[in-house]
């Protein structure tokens, strides 16, 4: 068996250098997606439920909104700084999770608790039926329309639920439907907060 020598590359050294600078060319491309890549992974890899609140320790966002009754009565900020902790829930009649939370919002307003609700992106009459059929723990709506307020909020989809002291400060902002778990973890703490550091 013979072994031969393998000859050097025959291509012209303009050429090797030419695909050398190819690859320079898109390297900052590969470099980027990886970048890309590793952000997005860092990005989602939390629990979604527990996103910050850039408005948490400030006071709400000043809006004012339509009602969702015929009788005009609307949602505004005067309204979220009542002296006593308040809870903000924004939700849609076509939003399946704020249909599953609905009853624990039920048992904070029959609890004592002011709830109040941001309609998002619904139609008026879809989501008067949703509280027709399912009860309606709201001390007061806001109908959001065009999503703005939401917006103010940083709200990232539906339903959120935001706890806001006595002197209108978010304290506490919860992404997701509200569970047994969430309302004694991240939100019970903030309305209640003697009885939660016993």
């Amino acid at each position: 068996m013979r072994v031969e020598a393998m000859a050097p590359s025959k291509a012209p050294v303009k050429e090797r250098f030419s695909n050398l600078a190819t690859l320079r060319r898109w390297f900052p491309l590969f470099g980027g997606l990886i970048l890309f890549a590793l952000f997005y992974v860092a990005l989602f890899a939390g629990d979604p439920t527990r996103l910050p609140s850039a408005l948490t320790g400030t006071r709400v966002p000043d809006f004012q909104l339509p009602g969702l009754a015929l009788d005009g009565v609307g949602l505004k900020t005067a309204d979220l700084v009542t002296g006593e902790p308040v809870i903000l829930n924004v939700w849609a009649s076509w939003c399946g999770p704020c249909r599953a939370e609905h009853p624990h919002l039920m048992a904070l307003a029959a609890g004592g608790v002011k709830v109040f609700g941001l309609n998002y992106k619904d139609d008026g009459d879809a989501a008067r039926r949703f509280l027709g059929s399912l009860g309606n723990p709201y001390a007061g709506i806001g109908v959001d329309r065009r999503g703005q307020v939401a917006i103010d909020f940083g709200v990232y989809g539906v339903p959120e639920t935001f706890v806001i002291d006595a002197e209108g400060r978010v304290v506490s902002r919860f992404a997701g439907p509200l569970d047994r778990d969430s309302l004694n973890t991240e939100i019970l703490p903030y309305l209640y907060p003697s009885e939660a550091s016993q």
